[in-house]
């Protein structure tokens, strides 16, 4: 990348990160929304995501703690209480266990992370680790995933309705939820973004970071399917279908 992007053109450079890297083209996804997995790799799947539900709420607060900008405050606060809740708002992670619990989980083996893949933890903390340690600008620009996410849970809602008889839409609350909050959420961040990305080494940067983020869905899947698909060797204290969790 050379010479300085206008706004339009740096929108344009961060999609084709998505087109290109978005982890809803990764063969995981594809058999999960075709309806190709069996209910243990359900299981699997929601387990280990719920990591990076959880830790949401932690890049989002790392992330306020680094800035004097009280209007960027105010507008990540809220992406916290989404996913943590806020008074009789459940939030996010309350549903994302509604989902657990529906796939037969238990809940505390869930919340505890026990069964979770090392690959998952990992990934998962170094997109906290990002935040914390990047930019201010790059840790915006890393939520910019919210861009493609409308369109995934879409494919979700409908794949795994249509596909899976141990599925209904009562556990669907949380994809449901997340296609009015996500275009919300991006809205300001990609704002940021094209104001504040201002050289050519911060459009680089900011592509960098989305880059980073895409690479960290992207490395979860992988490890959900070197464990539950091919070759199909699941790492010792990990989540093992066979077993009771529920």
């Amino acid at each position: 990348m050379s010479g300085l992007m206008s706004a339009e053109e740096l929108e344009a450079r961060l999609r084709e990160v998505g087109a290109e890297r978005y982890h809803s083209l990764h063969p995981f996804h594809k058999l999960l929304h075709s309806g190709a997995l069996n209910k243990g790799q359900v299981q699997a799947w929601a387990l280990n995501r719920f990591c990076y539900q959880s830790a949401i709420p932690r890049k989002d607060a790392a992330l306020m703690s680094r800035t004097f900008d009280r209007e960027l405050r105010r507008e990540w606060l809220r992406r916290i209480t989404d996913h943590d809740g806020l008074g009789e708002e459940e939030g996010g992670i309350e549903r994302w266990l509604i989902l657990t619990d529906g796939l037969g989980l238990d809940r505390d083996y869930v919340i505890s992370m026990q069964g979770a893949l090392p690959a998952t933890r990992f990934a998962v903390e170094a997109y906290v680790r990002f935040v914390r340690e990047n930019t201010l600008l790059e840790a915006v620009a890393s939520s910019l995933t919210e861009l493609f996410a409308p369109e995934i849970h879409r494919q979700r809602i409908a794949g795994m309705l249509e596909n899976y008889d141990f599925i209904d839409d009562s556990v669907m609350p949380y994809f449901r939820r997340r296609l009015k909050q996500a275009p919300r959420d991006v809205a300001f961040a990609l704002d940021y973004v094209k104001q504040n990305a201002r050289t050519p080494d911060a459009q680089t940067a900011v592509v960098e970071a989305l880059t980073f983020k895409c690479n960290v869905l992207w490395s979860q899947l992988d490890a959900l399917y070197f464990a539950y698909v091919e070759p199909g060797f699941v790492p010792p204290g990990a989540f093992r279908p066979e077993e009771t969790h529920g």
